[in-house]
């Protein structure tokens, strides 16, 4: 028997997952940016480029570095599914492989691929249907994002936290997660007038 397939075996049948954060596509990346802030009250946390599109976190929770995601780039003239993603987190590193060695065979998946967000370790694919899932968990550190490393899901969980905390030291932003969840409770604080904590 395989190393990944034993290793499938001992993990727990059902793997719980909660709900972490949503994206979606948008043609006015200012005008909805103006709305999820100033009407409904998040605070913008990161903002950049992400494979060629503009892309801004915001969050009302200081552990969350991002609860809305507004991504750029939606055709204003087709119909387009405006679901970037939907989010799971699990609780290490090593759920994120179990369930990658769970769907990376299972029929009309497609699309599978790891990344090292710095902040996460995450997987994605398409389901059946072609919605983009991820799943993933937090690491102990952050780094500005947004962060998009290729991740290989197969090798060691400790090989790849190590290799990971010793390249995200050498990153800009870096610090650990407690001090940056204190730094957006403040922001949050700032811009809203609530304390969250």
């Amino acid at each position: 028997m395989s190393a990944q397939n034993e290793s499938a075996k001992e993990s727990p049948s059902r793997i719980p997952l909660s709900f972490s954060h949503l994206g979606i596509h948008v043609n006015d990346l200012p005008r909805m940016e103006d709305f999820y802030t100033r009407v409904l009250g998040f605070t913008v946390t990161d903002r950049g480029v992400a494979r060629g599109l503009p892309i801004v976190f915001t969050t009302w929770n200081p552990r969350e570095h991002h609860q809305m995601v507004l991504v750029g780039g939606r055709p204003e003239t087709m119909p387009y599914n405006i679901i970037n993603q939907m989010s799971f987190r699990v609780e290490k590193l090593e759920d994120v492989q179990a369930i990658w060695v769970r769907v990376k065979d299972e029929p009309g998946v497609h699309d599978l691929y790891g990344t090292n967000h710095g902040n996460a370790w995450s997987m994605y694919f398409r389901d059946p249907e072609g919605n983009r899932i991820e799943i993933f968990c937090d690491s102990p550190w952050y780094i500005d994002q947004p962060c998009v490393e290729t991740l290989d899901l197969s090798r060691n969980a400790d090989e790849i936290r190590a290799q990971s905390e010793a390249w995200c030291r050498q990153q800009h932003g870096f610090k650990p997660a407690a001090d940056y969840a204190k730094d957006v409770a403040s922001m949050i604080e700032a811009h809203s007038g609530v304390r969250v904590s």
